[in-house]
């Protein structure tokens, strides 16, 4: 029987790895996203099917499956260039920004005192400029010029540990590698996430679901390939940052704090995952106001001195320009008002000017219910960082990473809607198919711990949770 279900697992595993090199492979910037959107749920599926069958197959078989999927899923990432955002251009441009000595925060891509740096790559002249997501440069008069980099007139929005992220990648490429080493860097760093997490779990008792099923929650999920690895983008550094530092912060405080710090110094999102580290802070119990301050400030202090130290050099360098394009990407994302899809599910409920006031709101009572209660690190991490992607409803469909990682530690596999309803408001070509994906998302969430609560009141398990 165990063969049979080890044997079922890896033919869907197979299966799910094809697709997924189907859907990579050729996918392209100019593509048909309806096409895309299509093969890509289907890897969905496969994935959802794959997962479940993993719970029966054995501890050391099911170890064995997940890393081998891991590697293999992992590595459909790289059978393209990047093939639904252009980001990992800017990535480029600010690692050889830093490596001429310059500090990315002070000028942007179409700022013609860095016009020696260019090449005919990530900026075209001529006919090249004819392609699609190609964006109007100034290379003087009589030339014709365009580039590859999204927003060229805007300086650069990714905090200083994601630009010394860049640098490093530039130093270790060789010349004319283009995106390809973010690519591989994209997949070192989602495969390692992959063993941190089978890791942890074989370690710590009382998973939700078997540890390979848990960790294969990442591991296998299509979101990895697509947004960690093609497109390479950084917060799959800020994502195993923010794993390492929430399956140790219970242990070691100090630690945890650092590594929480560092990867909000990658990418802002792993802030949400504050909340969950202090869990427990305010539960109530024997100790003192004191006892429970110093523990807060155990991990906020060394998580605060991380980022000011990242951001140190920065400052001195560029001063106030640090800040890039954060307040212009706010406003025209619209998480400034109700403009575009934010405070999608919101809105179907409130008048749009109560939204940002309500998402605010909503996300206080969630954080401060984590820090009242008991749960683990990673548990009050899924918790807030789910509400807030549920009543923002963001657009971009590689900031659920984090998302993923955290059902992954956590088990609780009904947020795992989150991502993909992030795929179908960024790939979507209806208007309101992400209103609609995050909807059934929310369902599904509530549908989840509805079940729970049933099943813990009656002593029985329904849902796969161990």
């Amino acid at each position: 029987m165990n063969r049979c279900r080890a044997a079922g697992t890896a033919v869907l595993l197979l299966a799910l790895v094809c697709v997924l090199a189907r859907t990579i492979g050729s996918a392209s910037l100019t593509g048909d996203r309806t096409d895309l959107l299509r093969w890509y749920a289907l890897s969905w599926a496969l994935f959802a099917a794959a997962v479940w069958t993993l719970r029966g197959v054995p501890g050391r078989q099911g170890a064995f499956l997940v890393i081998a999927g891991a590697a293999a899923v992992t590595a459909t990432g790289l059978l393209a260039p990047p093939a639904t955002s252009t980001d990992s251009y800017r990535y480029v441009w600010d690692g050889r920004v830093q490596e001429a000595g310059v500090s990315p925060y002070d000028h942007a891509p179409a700022d013609l005192a860095l016009a020696r740096l260019r090449d005919r790559w990530l900026f075209p002249e001529g006919s090249g400029c004819d392609a699609p997501y190609r964006y109007p440069v100034d290379s003087g008069p009589g030339v014709r010029s365009c580039t590859r980099i999204n927003r060229p007139a805007v300086h650069t929005i990714y905090p200083p540990l994601a630009e010394t992220y860049f640098w490093v990648v530039h130093r270790l490429s060789p010349e004319g590698s283009r995106s390809r080493p973010l690519q591989i860097g994209g997949a070192l760093l989602a495969f390692g996430t992959s063993l941190v997490l089978l890791t942890a779990l074989r370690r710590r008792a009382g998973t939700r679901l078997p540890a390979p099923a848990q960790a294969a929650c990442w591991a296998w999920c299509p979101a990895v390939p697509l947004e960690a690895v093609n497109n390479a983008h950084v917060d799959a550094l800020g994502v195993l940052l923010t794993v390492v530092a929430l399956t140790i912060v219970s242990r070691h405080r100090t630690g945890g704090g650092m590594l929480l710090g560092a990867a909000i110094a990658v990418k802002f999102l792993p802030a949400l995952a504050v909340p969950g580290a202090l869990s427990g802070l305010l539960a109530a119990g024997p100790l003192s106001v004191r006892r429970r301050a110093l523990g807060a400030l155990a991990v906020l202090g060394p998580a605060a001195l991380v980022v000011a130290l990242a951001y140190l050099p920065f400052v001195l360098a560029s001063r106030a320009s640090v800040l890039g394009y954060l307040s212009g990407y706010l406003d025209e994302e619209g998480y400034d008002d109700t403009g575009g899809g934010r405070y999608a599910l919101l809105r179907l409920v409130l008048p749009g000017s109560w939204a940002l006031p309500a998402a605010l709101v909503v996300l206080a009572i969630a954080a401060v219910l984590v820090l009242r209660g008991t749960g683990r690190p990673w548990r009050g991490a899924l918790v807030v960082t789910g509400i807030a992607f549920l009543v923002f409803t963001p657009g971009y469909s590689w900031y659920a990473l984090l998302v993923v990682a955290l059902v992954a530690l956590d088990g609780r596999w009904e947020w795992l809607g989150i991502p993909a309803a992030g795929a179908a408001a960024y790939l979507g070509s209806q208007p309101h198919a992400g209103t609609a994906a995050y909807a059934v998302a929310a369902l599904a969430v509530a549908a989840g711990s509805v079940a729970r609560m049933r099943s813990r009141t009656r002593g029985t398990y329904p849902l796969p949770s161990g």
